[in-house]
């Protein structure tokens, strides 16, 4: 496994991977445990190289194939499914953040399945991504499949005032939870904090696709890790989601479960972010 090393890193946007292409969008974001942009997409990817007809057979298994992935998911928080025969057969997954309630993730899974149509009524290949949920689907085969080509992310725009040190911090907390993610009897969620200073606490958590072995949620969430300083720019949070893994920090806490008076910290903090997207070129 690898970790992040908690090395400081200056604004780097310019020298983020070649094969990605990025897009930016400035938001305000209330932060809230309870009202969280839960009616919003962090993301949401249409790949218009797979165009099909909203009459055609595969936008029918798409049809048949959601309501699997939502009854199932709600029941266990993740499932991998099919529906179809031959070349229109069509392959999903959903999956809810580990630590929301079952309620939560119920809610979540529905909107996105509802959402994910209505966004990308004509692909094949397309995926959404919630703060307690992500679904997918594709004509093609991705089951225990690392995939890092597509995702999205989020950065503060306040940046830290001694990155060096939080950095460092950072980077220990991030092999801890690491090491959890890839305890089979954690089902792939790591999750912890580590004090900053006296009146700062720093909050991770990582996850990676249920159907992922040991071997590839390692290898995912090591590719997110090593993005931290070009997704991250060194400031008090951000969010790497890969179609396969997940890593956020916060300077405030934002998993659960969260008592009563973590949860009014939270909701009283408002924050400027930067949204973006990672997608093939």
């Amino acid at each position: 496994m690898t970790g992040y090393n908690g090395s400081a890193s200056t604004s780097r946007r310019d020298k983020m991977s070649p094969f990605t292409t990025l897009f930016f969008l400035s938001f305000s974001l209330l932060v809230c445990q309870y009202c969280v942009a839960q009616f919003d997409p962090l993301g949401i990817y249409c790949n218009y190289d797979t165009n099909i007809s909203t009459r055609g057979q595969v936008s029918g298994n798409i049809d048949r194939l959601l309501p699997v992935l939502v009854s199932k998911t709600q029941l266990d928080g993740y499932v991998n499914s099919s529906y179809g025969l031959g070349k229109t057969k069509i392959y999903g997954l959903a999956q809810c953040r580990g630590d929301v309630s079952r309620q939560d993730c119920s809610s979540c899974i529905q909107r996105a399945a509802q959402r994910i149509r209505q966004l990308c009524p004509n692909q094949a290949d397309s995926r959404i991504w919630y703060d307690y949920c992500f679904l997918r689907y594709s004509l093609n085969y991705f089951i225990d499949q690392v995939d890092t080509s597509v995702g999205a992310f989020l950065y503060n725009v306040e940046y830290l005032t001694n990155p060096v040190a939080f950095n460092k911090k950072l980077g220990a907390l991030t092999r801890n939870i690491e090491s959890q993610a890839l305890n089979p009897n954690n089902a792939g969620l790591g999750k912890g904090e580590i004090k900053f200073t006296p009146f700062v606490t720093i909050y991770s958590l990582v996850q990676c696709t249920r159907d992922l072995s040991t071997l590839n949620c390692a290898q995912c969430l090591s590719y997110a890790v090593q993005n931290i300083p070009d997704l991250c720019h060194d400031t008090k949070g951000c969010r790497i989601i890969y179609s396969s893994c997940y890593f956020r920090y916060e300077i405030y806490p934002f998993f659960f479960p969260l008592d009563q008076a973590a949860a009014a910290k939270a909701a009283g903090s408002s924050s400027e972010y930067v949204r973006g997207m990672i997608t093939p070129n």
